[in-house]
């Protein structure tokens, strides 16, 4: 999944405005301007759009569990250079504080139907043989899922 899209989709949920999403950023020691979050969520094709960098996006996220469950003693996580669907759904799991039920009735809010056993599939170390890579379609719809629990249309 393109990172922009991850990083509005969270923007989104959380109905953050400009200064929230940079204030997430700085929960994880990253310095972002207000214009570069901006131009971070613009729509692909606008002439001041800029890619999210894969180490960008993680350091985010590590910002957003640091801001919606509290920062760890120590330092803070390296980002991962190279950060996959199935690392992103883990951090967004955690930062959210959902359970595999949760995350379940996410996927099927957003169209998509696993089983437990399926969705601890996504959350295996790549070198695990129960491991399974987790496509653009299950975060998509996990996304819109979090999104529709989170804020149901009234």
């Amino acid at each position: 999944m393109i990172n922009n899209d991850i990083l509005t989709a969270v923007r989104d949920i959380l109905q953050y405005d400009l200064t929230q999403m940079v204030d997430v950023c700085a929960q994880a020691e990253q310095d972002v301007s207000p214009e570069v979050m901006e131009n971070w969520l613009r729509k692909n094709g606008d002439p001041k759009y800029l890619k999210l960098s894969d180490p960008e996006l993680a350091t985010f996220l590590n910002g957003l569990i640091n801001a919606l469950r509290g920062k760890k003693e120590g330092a803070q996580p390296a980002p991962e250079q190279s950060l996959s669907n199935n690392a992103a759904f883990m951090k967004l799991r955690i930062a959210f504080e959902l359970h595999a039920d949760d995350v379940l009735e996410a996927l099927e809010l957003g169209g998509v139907t696993l089983s437990k056993h399926e969705l601890s599939s996504f959350f295996r170390k790549p070198d695990n043989k129960h491991f399974r890579d987790c496509n653009d379609a299950t975060l998509q719809a996990f996304l819109a899922g979090v999104a529709e629990q989170r804020n149901p249309a009234e």
